[in-house]
């Protein structure tokens, strides 16, 4: 009940929006597909494609860099203070502002910043780099951070879960250190692989501080530019975006299905979430 007002209502509210005109002049609730063919004639779908490029990319870096790190935290590393210092520093980002945790990047990356200066200064470089600031590669890096909890909890978590014993029945019958990884582990934490996944794809496709703060305005990302469309008062076009993305979403969705169910993740997959 609460999920279908929080959720399917608002998404419905969505759709409706983006098939009737809804403007600063008022609301004509005559039948249009004006919004999506202005995405595509204003060249906004440009926007929507980066963004999810962006976001489909930071996703794939932080997957294969926070899957080894959860592997350790979850059953490598033996101290208890050093896992709880761990676990304080993850939840660190939670209690920050999204715009306090981005500007400090500003003048670290900045021409004169730190990097250049130290780059310069060892005679690395010859000139500051300008594509530390206000590039993609700048946006790239600075989604990294903000969203690594997003990608390491739900991994850490299905990891904790797997039984020590199968770890161990595994190694007894001669199975490699790299055969326990592929047949036991992968499988039974593909719960928590898909959570992490969809916890920092989806959020990503609407943050608007790290583009707006790092790309400036070189780099326009999906948050900002229906922010704008929203302050512009045009709703219809924003409605459509968003349509837009959510379509594309379900779409990435299902292909993450099929492809956890044709390298054989599906069956262990349920019954992780079973256990």
């Amino acid at each position: 009940m609460i999920w279908g007002v929080g959720v399917l209502v608002p998404m419905a509210g969505v759709l409706l929006f983006s098939f009737i005109r809804a403007h600063a002049e008022g609301i004509s609730f005559a039948f249009t597909l004006d919004a999506y063919r202005e995405i595509f004639s204003t060249g906004r779908w440009e926007v929507t494609a980066r963004t999810i490029r962006i976001a489909a990319t930071v996703t794939s870096i932080l997957l294969v860099i926070s899957f080894p790190f959860a592997l350790w935290l979850a059953k490598g590393l033996r101290s208890t203070l050093l896992k709880l210092i761990i676990w304080t520093l993850l939840t660190a980002p939670f209690f920050l502002s999204d715009t306090a945790r981005t500007v400090v990047w500003r003048p670290v990356l900045g021409l004169m910043g730190p990097i250049n200066s130290s780059l310069m200064q060892l005679g690395v470089i010859d000139g500051p780099i300008t594509w530390l600031l206000f590039s993609e590669p700048a946006v790239h890096f600075g989604l990294l951070g903000p969203f690594l909890p997003n990608m390491v909890w739900p991994i850490f978590l299905s990891i904790t879960l797997i039984d020590d014993d199968l770890l161990e029945a595994s190694k007894d019958i001669g199975a490699s250190h790299w055969q326990t990884l592929r047949h036991v582990i992968l499988p039974l934490a593909m719960p928590g692989i898909l959570a992490g996944v969809i916890f920092t794809f989806v959020p990503m496709l609407g943050d608007d501080v790290v583009a707006k703060i790092i790309g400036g305005q070189k780099v326009v990302m999906l948050g900002g530019a229906m922010l704008d469309l929203i302050t512009a008062l045009n709703y219809s076009v924003a409605a459509a975006m968003s349509a837009f993305v959510i379509l594309i979403v379900a779409v990435l969705q299902l292909l993450f299905i099929w492809i956890v169910r044709r390298v054989g993740g599906g069956a262990a997959m349920v019954e992780g979430l079973r256990r």
